[in-house]
């Protein structure tokens, strides 16, 4: 199961995501939730609580990265659990998108010196 949270500020949509990002009915909620956002050029995908990703999952998630660059929108990956990660490396696609804890998001969002956070820029 897929528990969803879209929390909105300005043009900047974070999708707070927890439980398990896999082919079917979670698939289509993540999608649903990301495209009916309207008017936003971030959207920040919080993956802090997502437990398990299959092929349907990270599919979903190249999807939402092609819409996203074919809207001009910023899309985010942060704070992505350990098995998460290990799959986004495993399969390449952690150079595909922006990984980044959350603060380092919010810091990238602000616009605030990067000497604040030297050892991630």
């Amino acid at each position: 199961m897929l528990t969803i949270d879209v929390e909105k500020t300005g043009q900047v949509a974070v999708v707070n995501c927890a439980g398990r990002i896999v082919r079917g009915e979670e698939v289509s909620t993540l999608k649903n939730a990301v495209v009916s956002e309207k008017n936003i050029r971030v959207i920040v995908l919080d993956l802090s609580e997502v437990t398990m990703l299959d092929a349907g999952g990270l599919t979903a998630l190249v999807v939402l990265h092609e819409w996203a660059i074919n809207r001009g929108v910023r899309m985010q990956i942060v704070n992505p659990t350990k098995f998460v990660w290990d799959v986004l490396k495993l399969t390449g696609l952690s150079a595909v998108f922006e990984v980044s804890s959350f603060d380092y998001a919010l810091w990238l969002l602000s616009g605030m010196e990067c000497s604040r956070y030297a050892a991630t820029c």
